[in-house]
């Protein structure tokens, strides 16, 4: 049988297995206390029988028989076998001498001298139940005779039986309720004693989002704190590590980057020396290199993303266009970046940097004559949006151009990385890549980011939520009408 494997749940059915426990064991409890209480009600009250038959005794005459100047009152003792006996009996012979109607022709026998005085013991009567008796001894005055008599007083051990069932019965409805209540206030302790475990899913969550950097102190129970503390140092470890990722994927990007222009300005000589085909060779093993390892760097940063990144899109893309234009295929062309400079993406700088740099080397290889950048919101996102007056690119061939590695243009310069790499990194801070529009003469490749949210210190609360800009979104939309119909944007 498999545990359950909710906290709550194993603590609800400890305290509901705590609880039946208890208020059996109250239940057992108070019946042996009531049987105790009754069964010294009866001795009671049998003894009181003993005694006012011991003052009623007397004789008929001067030797003769003894008779009751008054009997018990109660009339289940003249009702034969009602469960109600008396007995007189002489202590020499144990013959009785005088005896209750409800015996008839049957006798009790006596029950053991020492130690039952006055304390109820058992007896069996003529059909065979079970009796608890009284039995007091009496020495009769002189004028009595000084006769020594035993007397008994009985009834039927059932009587306290349904007595101790009643009592039972009617004890039930009240442990029951008592059983809510309970339950009821044992659940209320649950919720409050589980409530700080909610609060750390909270803040961990918060982390996550990037709304919170560590868990803190503040608010948490004495023994919540130490694995508050912990989580608080394994988020401090983990940063540590994410910095020295970063700092090793750095040093791996620049040992490699003197190999690769050695590799590349070899191939330059090899093409100087009219070996084209060799030079090609090298040149294309170096790009190759290049890219892949951009790819790796870029996985690394995806890897190590911290919580609380973000990047301004509009002033990243001014950066790459800074770059790309003093490059031989991006000189050529007109650069363009609009949109509002706050709008801020949740995602690292250089990570923005990797995947806009890729849409960016691609508008430029297949632009005709200009390339432009546009930043907008779009309510809890960022887009941003690459658009060239190239060829464009058919719908039937996005699948193609996303795939690692595929190329729809062999005959230019490239690995295909570009648009794959640029997907895993946007997607990795969980965002999208959209491509469009499908006819020929335009293309645009927009990245939908989520928008960073600012933490304010010391308040506890987040700000910086976007809102859309309407004249923005028509702007941009305007632009893709233009790339559509083929005019530079």
């Amino acid at each position: 049988m498999t545990r359950p494997r909710s906290l709550r749940l194993r603590l609800f059915l400890a305290g509901l297995a705590s609880v039946v426990v208890a208020l059996a064991a109250a239940m057992a409890g108070l019946s042996l206390l009531f049987e105790r209480h009754a069964e010294r009600q009866l001795a009671r009250e049998l003894a009181a029988v003993t005694e006012g038959l011991a003052a009623q005794l007397d004789l008929a005459s001067p030797g003769g028989a003894w008779v009751l100047a008054a009997p018990p009152g109660d009339p289940r003792y003249d009702r034969p076998l009602s469960g109600f006996y008396w007995q007189v009996s002489r202590l020499e012979d144990a013959a009785p001498v005088l005896q209750s109607r409800s015996l008839w022709d049957a006798t009790l026998a006596l029950p053991p001298a020492a130690g039952t005085e006055g304390a109820l013991v058992q007896l069996v009567d003529p059909g065979g139940a079970l009796l608890l008796a009284v039995r007091r001894d009496v020495i009769m005055p002189a004028r009595l005779g000084d006769e020594r008599l035993v007397i008994l007083a009985a009834r039927d051990a059932a009587e306290l039986a349904e007595a101790g069932a009643g009592f039972r019965r009617d004890l039930l409805p009240f442990l029951t309720v008592i059983a809510a209540l309970l339950l009821a206030a044992f659940a209320t302790q649950l919720a409050v004693g589980l409530a700080p475990l909610g609060a750390v899913r909270q803040r961990l969550a918060a982390i996550r989002s990037g709304r919170e950097a560590r868990l803190g102190e503040a608010g948490f129970p004495t023994e919540i704190l130490p694995l508050a503390r912990e989580l608080d140092e394994l988020l401090a470890h983990r940063e540590r590590d994410i910095t020295a990722a970063r700092a090793r994927a750095g040093d791996l990007a620049h040992g490699l980057k003197t190999p690769i222009q050695v590799l590349l300005a070899e191939a330059g000589r090899l093409e100087i020396a009219g070996q084209v085909e060799a030079a090609a060779a090298v040149g294309d093993a170096a790009e190759a290199m290049r890219r892949h390892v951009e790819r790796e760097l870029a996985r690394a940063r995806r890897a190590g993303r911290a919580p609380g990144e973000r990047a301004e899109p509009r002033r990243v893309a001014e950066r790459l266009v800074t770059v790309l234009s003093r490059t031989a295929v991006g000189a050529r062309l007109r650069w363009e970046v609009g949109g509002p400079p706050g709008a801020a993406a949740a995602i690292h700088e250089d990570d923005l940097a990797e995947a806009l740099g890729a849409l960016m080397e691609n508008a430029a290889r297949f632009a005709a004559s200009a390339v432009r950048v546009e930043v907008w919101e779009e309510g809890a996102a960022v887009a941003v949006a690459v658009m060239d007056d190239g060829p464009g690119l058919a719908a039937t061939d996005h699948a193609e151009a996303l795939r690692r590695g595929g190329r729809l243009d062999e005959a230019g310069p490239g690995t295909g990385l570009g648009l794959p790499i640029a997907r895993e990194i946007v997607e990795g801070a969980g965002g999208s890549l959209r491509l469009g529009p499908t006819v020929p003469g335009a293309m645009t490749v927009a990245l939908v980011l989520p928008v960073a949210i600012i933490r304010v210190a010391g308040s506890g609360r987040v700000d910086g939520t976007l809102t859309p800009d309407a004249g923005r979104a028509s702007a941009v939309a305007g632009q893709d009408r233009r790339t559509q119909q083929g005019t530079p944007p």
